[in-house]
């Protein structure tokens, strides 16, 4: 076996080690043949050099055996995704073909394979996924949850294997994935132990100081901990072995990084965080008697320690989405503290910790999960959004959200995220009776639209018929299968709006006998100032356009466009020549800019992406070399860096007055093709104080030009002042700010 050079002698003893485990783990799911097999195909893929350590120097054979085991053991998922895992990478190298997989080892295998090789596809260029490809990696994760959950443990993996890398730009972008993307899919998955650990994990890489901190404290208080929990728990296993159930009690530290949330959100240190542990009651119950059980034990430990009332959260009447079962309830324990406590079964207790695959193993006891409408309504969101961005905001906030449940007059119950509104609910139950909600009855009282739903309401829908989907809709609904609706409808209305338009206006030609030209429209409609052709007809259909003078106007085109003009030279906007010589930029660092908390004289650079100016309001970013980037409030970037690193934005603000120093912008103008009005603008530009123009750029089509203009300013009051004088240009159309 020629393998040997692409394994360390580390890595063989590993390898076996893996092997064995494996076999344990999954042996019995596995047919006759497979590890033969596999072993055949991977073999083959190493001798020909066809996989590659990847950006960290793992192993990827090892990397993957690993990502298995976590998958079999701490997941449950057995043979498809085992061998899918195993295979993956030599389908992608072409070693062997999707259909010998399929024939090999059978369907189940290959879809696993396809989809895992698309979502790898995605992270070839990067250890990390870029956002103009985030909406691809979302759509292969809602055409198979296993893939999802595959990819979970595969960055659990990777986590766990980064901390002697030394690439730290790397794990510092493969850690800030996980807690912004991976971490709050485990959570929707109810996979929380892997959640908690790729949270640790997380901040260990990004905010080392800060981990070791807490993890310091924890070690430093254990002890007192221990005998706390000791206490509490000993008086409450007395009383529930007299009442003859069976059951063990564990109690259960919280994470590092929920408890560095409790300290950012309390505003308080370490010391101050009085919930650092749950204690967790597992009862040993036959199914039948499972509810009854654990609110036996709810009783117990009321007893003897007096609840919070406000803090009794009820996940046993009604499941999570993703199943999640549980009695939580805070009660004051010795010495005035108060303390968590989880009620629940082992069968319970498993679905927590392994999530969606345990629930599957149950499934036919407590029927399915909410989880596969949920990916429909992301495949639905997704395949209606063009804007990878507002896909990945859209998606996170539906991954972390709370639950309301509501009920129908007939006594349905119907779970809902929690914020949703009586619009979202009406079109949760169906996009035709959202379509045509015009209010509700709550509790029996009339609301409007916009009105937030509590759990326990009873909700009947009130429609009109002659109701029809408003663009404000969007903003009252919260989720993401509401905004889909609203905007296939509203997009379904325009194009009736629009096809109606073009009839009449063809209609109308056809009535005063003259011929409809295309071409000669499309010039008209630009000529009229219309970037897109359905903003015209739009405004057909709102009247805000009369017909007939736009067949006036259109006879002038046609006009026009016949004329034979030998005595007039054309001369194209596109041909004018910057013809003066230009300074460098110039400017002085006078100006203050006063970060986070009134500091001044800190290094910081201006974003090159959105150039701001003395007067923006702006935000400071801390890069991964120490310095901070100033950003613009509006940047294209803003929610894009408030979403993923959060945690290193800080407050900016101007100081003092703009003293001689000149930043460079770009105005975007629109216009009439004639050199004239270039020349115009330019003349302008000239005559204002304290702006100079640096270069620009002319693209002229159909009759209009498109000039990209850069210009040394000092502050904003003057951009705003060149800007006003720019749009009385005769023929400018448009002048804005990139």
């Amino acid at each position: 076996m020629e393998t040997d050079d692409f394994f360390t002698t580390d890595e063989k003893k590993r390898l076996f080690s893996l092997y064995r485990k494996l076999l344990q783990l999954s042996g019995e799911t596995l047919l006759k043949g497979d590890c033969r097999k596999l072993k055949t195909h991977l073999v083959n893929t190493i001798q020909n050099h066809y996989i590659r350590r990847d950006t960290f120097g793992l192993n990827p054979v090892i990397k993957d055996m690993q990502t298995a085991v976590i998958v079999a053991e701490e997941i449950g998922m057995k043979r498809a995704s085992i061998l899918g895992l195993m295979l993956h990478d030599s389908v992608r190298c072409g070693t062997c073909t999707a259909e010998e997989v399929e024939q090999n080892y059978g369907e189940d295998v290959a879809g696993i394979i396809r989809g895992l090789i698309r979502v790898n596809d995605l992270y070839s260029k990067s250890p990390t996924i870029e956002s103009e490809n985030f909406r691809n990696l979302l759509l292969s994760f809602a055409e198979d949850m296993r893939v999802i959950l595959i990819m979970i443990a595969d960055r659990v993996n990777i986590m766990r294997q980064i901390k002697d890398c030394g690439n730290d730009e790397a794990r510092r972008q493969v850690a800030n994935e996980a807690a912004y993307l991976y971490a709050p899919l485990a959570h929707k998955l109810g996979l929380y132990k892997l959640k908690s650990e790729l949270e640790d994990l997380s901040l260990k890489y990004t905010e080392k100081e800060v981990y070791y901190h807490i993890k310091e404290k924890l070690n430093e208080t254990k002890a007192s901990r221990d005998k706390y929990i000791a206490a509490f728990i000993a008086p409450v296993q007395k009383k529930l072995e007299e009442a003859g159930l069976s059951f063990h009690i564990k109690g259960r530290t919280k994470s590092i990084h929920s408890i560095y949330q409790k300290m950012k959100k309390q505003k308080c240190p370490f010391e101050g965080v009085y919930d650092l542990f749950a204690i967790r009651v597992i009862l040993d119950s036959p199914l039948e008697k499972e509810k009854l059980e654990c609110w036996q034990a709810y009783s117990i430990v009321t007893d003897m320690y007096q609840p919070n009332p406000k803090r009794l959260r009820d996940w046993l009447s009604v499941p999570k989405s993703n199943g999640y079962e549980s009695l939580h309830i805070t009660v004051m324990g010795p010495e005035g503290k108060w303390v968590e406590v989880q009620i629940r079964t082992e069968r319970m207790d498993e679905i927590a910790e392994r999530g969606l695959a345990a629930h599957w193993r149950y499934k036919g006891i407590k029927g399915e999960t909410g989880l596969d409408e949920w990916l429909t309504s992301v495949r639905e969101a997704l395949e209606n959004s063009d804007n990878g961005l507002e896909a990945m905001d859209r998606f996170k906030l539906d991954l972390y959200e709370d639950e309301v449940f509501v009920f129908t007059p007939k006594g349905d119950l119907f779970k809902l995220g929690k914020g949703s509104t009586v619009l979202d609910f009406a079109f949760h139950i169906h996009s035709k009776l959202g379509c045509k909600c015009i209010g509700a009855k709550v509790n029996g009282k009339n609301v409007q639209l916009k009105q937030i739903l509590q759990s326990g309401d009873q909700v009947e829908i009130m429609t009109s018929n002659t109701q029809t989907p408003k663009q404000d809709w969007l903003n009252i609904v919260t989720t993401s299968k509401a905004r889909t609706k609203i905007r296939q409808a509203l997009k379904e209305m325009a194009a009736r709006q629009h096809a109606f338009a073009k009839e009449t206006l063809e209609r109308k030609f056809k009535n005063r006998k003259i011929e409809y030209d295309e071409a000669t429209m499309m010039r008209l409609i630009k000529r009229l100032g219309f970037k897109v052709v359905t903003d015209f007809y739009q405004a057909i259909a709102d009247e805000t356009l009369d017909v007939n003078n736009i067949i006036d106007k259109y006879l002038e085109q046609q006009k026009r466009d016949n004329d034979v003009r030998d005595e007039i030279t054309y001369r194209s906007a596109e041909g004018y020549n910057l013809q003066q010589s230009l300074p460098e930029e110039t400017g002085s660092k006078e100006d203050v800019l006063v970060i986070d908390q009134n500091l001044k004289g800190l290094d910081f650079k201006l974003a090159r992406c959105c150039n701001p100016i003395y007067g923006d309001d702006v935000f400071g970013f801390v890069s991964v070399t120490g310095g901070i980037k100033i950003h613009r409030c509006d940047c294209p970037n803003a929610s894009d860096l408030h979403s993923r690193f959060g945690y290193r934005i800080v407050k900016a603000r101007w100081a003092g007055k703009s003293q001689g120093t000149q930043y460079p912008i770009t105005l975007r103008v629109v216009g009439h093709d004639d050199i004239g009005i270039v020349t115009n603008i330019t003349s302008i530009i000239s005559k204002e104080t304290g702006i100079t123009l640096r270069s620009i750029g002319i693209d002229s089509h159909d009759g209009l030009f498109s000039g990209t203009l850069t210009v040394m300013v000092g502050d904003t009051g003057r951009l705003e002042a060149l800007v006003k004088k720019l749009r009385t240009v005769k023929g400018v159309k448009q002048v804005s700010r990139n």
